[in-house]
């Protein structure tokens, strides 16, 4: 899957989650849950959205791989190649 089309979908499921945000301010290098105040239900409820856009399953044990932005669509992209 292109990379643009995986940034896309990511930011369509953030702002179900968030409205408020605003994807044109969002900085790909900082802590994505800190950026964007998304409490645990929030997080969930993220993830939830892209696994079923995506149909990613991410594990509970690679949460911790997915701090910022550009780490999460990173990740996503590996996990769609193969």
């Amino acid at each position: 899957m292109d990379e643009a089309v995986i940034r896309r979908q990511v930011l369509e499921a953030l702002q179900g989650v968030a409205p408020e945000v605003d994807p044109a301010t969002l900085r790909g290098d900082r802590p994505l849950r800190d950026e964007v105040d998304l409490d645990s239900m929030d997080w969930l409820r993220f993830l939830a959205a892209l696994h079923q856009r995506l149909g990613v399953n991410i594990p509970e044990a690679d949460y911790q791989r997915l701090v910022s932005l550009d780490a999460l669509l990173a990740y996503l992209a590996q996990r769609l190649e193969g």
